[in-house]
């Protein structure tokens, strides 16, 4: 059973993607949902999600598109992910019966946190080492 949504585990590859730009020019959303073989339409909300909390920078224009807003090592894959609307919290299920919101979503929110923290302690930086670091033996990491 994966732990994460495909939504979350693409958000994360596109910021990796975002932060591998050598160029200095921001890359579009075309760009980026055609590396991961999606429809733009598909991506460009995710995207907006990164831009609302401080993740990536949305730049206007013919030559617009994303670039990181902060440094890759001060964002998580925990803050991608929260940003991204892919984990998901205790509080937004419905009422069901005192077992599973007494025991059951305890227990859960709990594992919840845990693997929050452990996402918390990787970073964009250590991603995108390991994908430049496929990039020098030959393998695109994604890239088109």
């Amino acid at each position: 059973m994966p732990l994460l949504s495909r939504k979350g585990v693409l958000a994360i590859a596109a910021v990796i993607d975002v932060a591998l730009q050598t160029q200095g020019r921001p890359i579009s959303a075309k760009t980026l949902a055609a590396r991961h073989g999606l429809p733009p339409r598909h991506l460009e909300s995710v995207l907006q999600a990164l831009v609302r909390d401080g993740i990536l920078k949305g730049i206007r224009g013919p030559r617009g598109g994303y670039e990181l807003a902060r440094e890759r090592r001060r964002v998580s894959a925990n803050d991608i992910l929260r940003a991204a609307g892919s984990v998901e919290d205790v509080d937004e299920h419905p009422a069901d019966s005192e077992l599973v919101n007494k025991v059951v979503r305890a227990a859960l929110a709990n594992a919840e946190h845990e693997f929050g923290v452990a996402l918390s302690r990787i970073n964009l930086d250590d991603m995108a080492r390991s994908a430049e670091a496929l990039a020098s033996f030959g393998h695109p990491a994604g890239r088109s």
